[in-house]
């Protein structure tokens, strides 16, 4: 986490001051049903309360320093603020039992905080699709004028690419909210199920169907690839946004803010930063999918080599994405489009892409489809070398005219005809309900 692409919400969830709140929630949860179970003395866990600690991360790292144990060190920090109801914390628990579980809080906030936020990036596509459901563009396949479409449908399709985002982030969220008081392999030697069902409900989480030390990181790995596919889909939008934006297309582009410059050697220029930037940060998002399934493999009961991973990728990858559904909502809300340029662009190619619309014509009138499609093609690659209009050399061609009339033809080339169903697209997007 760097601060240039770290939310505050997000510096705060994955400060030291939060994780360790985190486990002390865990600890006296744990401790609060222990009570009610007759391990511990009542009121513990409220005497501890009371006394209102104030964890200090510092003190915690320099224990640390000779424990070599994080959840020691921070027992001990406990302990030297509590003191003697500190040691009926932790009875019968893991380390993991603490880490696993208050990773689970800290994730669930953090994906919370994630929907939240691409709801705003939903929203924002939403409004822009309806915006120009109507609009006229050229539709490319390979980067090549294809068909026409409407800029609606095109937003449409990433508006409900994003709501599966969502969908695929709403299910990790379920999967992700899991914890675990089983002990050290998750046999419950010194505690029982039970206690861990009240202790894992009153923080708002579900057990581990069959925990080992720890919680099954295919968990986890579930939840990193709903990120990346959300990440993924940002990415597209804005790799089109990039196209969009060339000079020799100019479609569509980021909005240019007063007193922004482009460039420190061209005050002409006008880049696309804020799509090259999305896409960059995609790539990182990207790249914790295999470190996520790699670290399922644990040998036995456990190992710690998922650990250190997962010290670095959670926080950097959940604020990497925040930052990125920031971005790409303020990126469409401020989307400067050129309708008049969709239109030039669209008729460059003088009808070109009305060709399947003729072939078919002809296939009805009994011609076969490869015949059809090699008549439409000469007069296509006529025009596309200069050699007259579309239409004017399939007018031109007998073969063609001995199947369609000229109103025919003409009938072929009808726009209006050819994104007949663009509002409805844009409509069942609009309309969709996650995923």
């Amino acid at each position: 986490m760097i601060p240039r692409y770290t939310p505050d919400d997000f510096a705060e969830l994955w400060s030291a001051s939060t994780r360790y709140a985190a486990w002390l929630s865990v600890e006296l949860a744990a401790c609060e049903v222990m009570e009610a179970d007759g391990r511990v003395p009542a009121g513990t866990a409220a005497k501890i309360r009371s006394l209102n600690l104030q964890l200090d991360p510092m003190r915690i790292e320099e224990i640390e320093k000779t424990t070599r144990h994080d959840v020691i060190a921070f027992l001990t920090h406990v302990e030297e603020l509590a003191g003697a109801p500190a040691r009926f914390l932790h009875l019968g628990m893991t380390s993991s039992d603490v880490l696993d579980t208050s990773l689970a809080l800290l994730l669930v906030r953090a994906t919370d905080k994630l929907i939240e936020r691409c709801d705003r990036y939903i929203d924002a596509l939403a409004k822009r699709a309806s915006e120009y459901e109507k609009t006229p563009m050229i539709g490319r396949s390979h980067g090549i004028h294809a068909e026409p479409v409407t800029f609606g449908v095109v937003l449409a399709g990433h508006l409900a690419e994003a709501k599966r985002g969502r969908t695929r982030l709403s299910a990790a969220r379920r999967e992700i909210a899991v914890g675990k008081l089983a002990g050290a392999v998750g046999t419950y030697a010194h505690l029982t199920p039970e206690i861990e069902r009240k202790t894992l409900a009153s923080l708002g989480l579900e057990p581990e169907t069959v925990s080992t030390q720890v919680v099954a990181r295919d968990r986890h790995a579930s939840l990193f690839f709903a990120m990346a596919s959300v990440a993924a889909g940002i990415e597209r939008l804005a790799t089109n946004l990039r196209h969009w934006q060339r000079t020799e297309v100019r479609e569509a582009e980021e909005r240019f803010q007063k007193g922004q410059k482009g460039s420190s050697a061209m005050p002409h220029k006008r880049n696309p930063i804020l799509s090259e930037n999305l896409c960059g940060l995609a790539r990182v998002v990207r790249a914790a999918v295999p470190a996520a399934l790699e670290n399922i493999a644990l040998w036995h009961e456990r190992d710690i080599s998922h650990s250190s991973v997962e010290r670095m990728f959670v926080p950097d990858i959940t604020t990497t994405l925040a930052f990125m559904l920031d971005r790409a909502a303020g990126m469409v809300d401020g989307l400067v489009v050129y309708p008049e340029a969709m239109k030039h662009n669209l008729d460059q190619s003088g009808g070109l892409f009305f060709s399947e619309a003729v072939m078919l014509a002809m296939i009805q009138k009994g011609r076969p489809r490869q015949k059809a499609y090699e008549l439409v093609q000469q007069s296509a690659m006529k025009a596309f070398h200069g050699e007259g209009a579309f239409l004017d050399n399939l007018l031109a061609d007998p073969a063609v005219i001995e199947v369609l009339s000229e109103a025919e033809v003409r009938r072929c080339f009808d726009l209006d005809h050819a994104l007949a169903h663009a509002s409805f697209i844009v409509q069942r997007s609009l309309a969709a309900k996650e995923g």
